[in-house]
């Protein structure tokens, strides 16, 4: 299935005027970022680079896909002609899947030609906007849970390709499995679930619902206690098991008193070792709430496939350079927006993590040209992608999951709290001589 179509309009309405005009072919330099954390946030989470390389490879035009923008006169025949046989072939560089970003950070630099760099803008923005919002409030999540593992099961709670792109960013944040058996075919994302209430009120008794449940699934499996008397309930699981009962789970109700009785009551009934995990409607504030009751694990459904009250980043993709001319050898100039709230900073960057000397991040360091030397405390963000129409930066997205996992633990201890607050690091931004200049996204 190709992807071409996952665009907006004016992306070809752009490239069939450059084409008019002679300048679709102009060496040109596109950068994906944002201007701003959403508010409060103290660090963001790049995720979706390994969907938006696979996109990629599917962006083609096909037979059935020029005729369709033929015949509703989206474009006209020379363009038509020239999508016929687009393959992208340009470079492209971004910030590796799982890093972490700031204000400014140049998440994604796409050079080539006007009109080829031009029609991906659509595409790439909806996947990275979509995806590092979630990773990013999986994040946080995941912080706040301090080790213990955390579910993600919001697969109903989104449109239904969305689950499975929400499943694999809250993967890649550090989320320990989903119950979306999609993300798990697509991306080798673990899996999970047991039984929902309607189990326990499709028996004539919640013992019978339980017998059929561990018959099925062990005595490992979880089950659910709270559809009458939870009491009760955790009893039955454990007589039904021997006290060898893997977990029970909690879904409503004031979850810190109701894990600290379910606790005793284990603990009572011998049966120590088997854990409680706790659901309903939780966010990172709820499970850092939790973070001093007994409580093993977390299932997170809503809050986390739409990004805990920032469903998107704000990134935005602006050209922020291009050739003078459409000569070969044409060098090439810095453009930028000068709109107001909605400023750009032209030219081409480079991007630095910057580090004291016991490797904790101090700042997020931004420069236009060439990348100075490294002296040790510099970090390069920026990973090849793609070269020369060829992707070359597919990875693993365990690579990802343990790069977030890298990249959090440099910040500093501020960046983990869920308080509102600044940036967990500055964004410095230096010109063409290594110099500090003004840096509009950043806060005065």
């Amino acid at each position: 299935m190709t992807t071409a179509l996952l665009t907006d309009h004016y992306e070809l309405t752009m490239v069939r005027a450059a084409m008019g005009d002679g300048s679709a072919s102009r060496h040109s330099v596109f950068e994906l970022f944002g201007r701003r954390l959403p508010e409060g946030r103290r660090y963001g989470v790049v995720a979706g680079v390994g969907r938006a390389l696979r996109a990629l490879e599917e962006f083609r035009f096909d037979e059935e896909t020029v005729d369709f923008l033929v015949r509703t006169g989206v474009v006209n025949h020379d363009l038509a002609q020239w999508l016929s046989t687009f393959r992208f072939s340009g470079n492209i560089w971004g910030y590796g899947e799982g890093e972490v970003y700031f204000p400014g950070s140049p998440l994604l630099v796409v050079e080539g030609t006007f009109a080829e760099a031009c029609i991906l803008e659509t595409l790439f923005l909806s996947i990275y906007n979509h995806d590092s919002a979630i990773a990013s409030a999986a994040s946080r999540m995941t912080a706040m849970a301090e080790g213990r593992p955390v579910i993600e099961m919001g697969s109903r709670r989104t449109q239904e390709w969305s689950a499975v792109a929400a499943a694999r960013a809250a993967w890649i944040a550090g989320f320990a499995s989903t119950s979306n058996l999609e993300a798990g075919r697509s991306w080798g994302v673990p899996t999970a679930g047991t039984a929902a209430h309607s189990f326990t009120l499709l028996h004539d008794s919640e013992d019978d619902a339980f017998r059929s449940q561990l018959a099925a699934l062990g005595e490992q499996t979880t089950l659910l206690v709270d559809t009458y008397d939870v009491e009760r309930a955790v009893r039955s699981g454990v007589e039904l098991t021997h006290g060898r009962l893997g977990a029970v789970r909690l879904d409503s109700g004031d979850l810190a008193i109701a894990a600290r009785e379910v606790r005793d009551l284990l603990d009572d009934l011998g049966a120590e070792d088997t854990r409680i995990i706790v659901t309903s409607d939780l966010d990172e504030w709820q499970i850092a709430a939790l973070r001093g009751s007994p409580v093993d694990g977390f299932g997170v459904g809503t809050s986390v496939v739409t990004g805990s009250g920032h469903p998107t980043c704000g990134f935005v993709y602006k050209l922020v350079a291009r050739a003078d001319s459409n000569d070969p050898g044409a060098p090439l100039q810095p453009v930028a927006k000068k709109s107001t709230n909605k400023v750009s900073v032209g030219g081409r960057k480079y991007a630095l993590r910057r580090r004291d000397e016991h490797g904790h991040a101090e700042a997020e360091v931004v420069g236009i040209g060439a990348a100075p030397g490294d002296d040790g405390n510099d970090r390069p963000l920026l990973v090849e992608l793609v070269r020369d129409g060829e992707i070359v930066g597919h990875e693993p997205i365990s690579a990802a999951r343990e790069r977030h996992q890298a990249a959090r633990d440099e910040l500093p201890r501020s960046a983990l709290r869920i308080s509102k607050g600044e940036p967990a690091i500055p964004t410095l931004m230096l010109d063409e001589d290594g110099d500090l200049t003004h840096n509009p996204y950043q806060k005065a």
